[in-house]
């Protein structure tokens, strides 16, 4: 038996329970790359019963990035007249596109996907030597898109956070901190929120969850001139670090989605960031309510810029997703499954108007 830190900590999680937090890991919340972990994502959808024309959209892992995702195939059981794997051409973002025509029958259909990931980690008292973005990406992670303006309010708000600030890792250190320390992760926000950074600026309203808080991080950080992008994904397993708040509850993930973001830096590439995460565990860790001077929230702080646990799955980077064979306005971004019947695009958040489930298993 070959032990990692991995096999370690499971081994040694039933006897290191601590009174302080019950059934956690004892262990520093250190995510460091110790092996691939691979996993099988599946969504299941059932349209409600009608005979009108329908089409479903649903995002499968698109990713693979050196170091911490590689995405597999997809393959799908369905009741469905065509159906077929689309790729956004402006991100690269995949999804299965299923269509039924008019008429009686059920309409059913069940992705199946894989994914390999691994936790991350990103040394920044090191310099690494790193190859500079292209051109095209560079124009592409600093440019606006519709609920991420870079102008106006938030480039005023992004040159107060970084007025003064030595270099690019300065910039980015501190609107990671000025986003942790002035937001706050509201729970009856729907779903993981909308991420319209300019309103939340204007209203003085820096809540929301994940894809508001994310947002306004990636936001700043391309009026600060920085290369940033949204990572839309989902949670899969639980934490390793005792972080209830930071993991899968259950094989059952379908309301696990999870926006995370990242920041180019010319010394580091990539380098992962979650302050929404960080407010997450004030709000939700228990005892719950917990002051950004915890010892739990100071960890995930120091942790969540540079590192990320690999408990997660990402599907894309994508912004102002455009459906295929839809001919309605593109989706601010495309991480829950989609349906439209007769032309009616239904509501991904609401259980009445289209079910389903998305379940996860480690597999390998």
């Amino acid at each position: 038996m070959i032990l990692t830190r991995r096999t370690l900590m499971a081994l040694g999680a039933a006897s290191a329970a601590s009174a302080l937090l019950p059934h956690a890991a004892r262990a520093a919340f250190t995510p460091r790359p110790d092996g691939w972990r691979r996993f099988e994502l599946t969504t299941r959808i059932v349209l409600p019963e009608t005979s009108e024309p329908a089409q479903v959209w649903v995002p499968v892992p698109s990713i693979t990035e050196p170091g911490w995702m590689n995405s597999g195939s997809a393959q799908w059981k369905t009741s469905a007249d065509t159906v077929e794997t689309k790729t956004d051409p402006e991100s690269g973002a995949e999804m299965v596109h299923a269509t039924w025509e008019a008429g009686a029958g059920e309409r059913v259909i069940e992705v199946t996907a894989t994914a390999r990931i691994e936790d991350r980690y990103i040394d920044l008292t090191t310099p690494q030597d790193v190859a500079p973005l292209s051109e095209a990406d560079r124009a592409r992670y600093t440019a606006a898109t519709d609920l991420i303006p870079t102008d106006g309010i938030v480039q005023e708000t992004a040159a107060q956070i970084t007025d003064g600030a030595s270099g690019d890792f300065d910039k980015a250190r501190r609107i990671y901190d000025w986003v942790v320390e002035n937001s706050a992760r509201n729970p009856e926000t729907r779903g993981c929120g909308l991420g319209d950074i300019a309103s939340m600026l204007h209203m003085g309203d820096l809540t929301g969850k994940c894809a508001d808080l994310n947002a306004l991080f990636v936001g700043l950080a391309r009026a600060s001139g920085l290369p940033a992008r949204d990572v839309y994904g989902i949670r899969v397993a639980p934490s390793e670090f005792g972080y209830k708040s930071l993991g899968a509850g259950s094989s059952n993930v379908t309301g696990a989605q999870h926006c995370r973001a990242e920041v180019f830096l010319s010394e580091f590439g990539w380098v992962p960031a979650d302050p929404a995460d960080v407010r997450k565990v004030m709000l939700e860790e228990p005892p719950k309510d917990l002051p950004l001077d915890h010892p739990k929230v100071e960890a995930a702080r120091r942790t969540l810029f540079g590192a990320w646990e690999g408990n997660w799955v990402g599907y894309n980077f994508a912004h102002d997703v455009r459906l295929p064979g839809s001919a309605n306005d593109p989706v601010p971004f495309l991480m829950y499954p989609q349906a439209e019947i007769a032309g009616d695009r239904r509501d991904p958040l609401d259980p009445e108007s289209f079910a389903y489930t998305i379940t996860a298993r480690e597999i390998g």
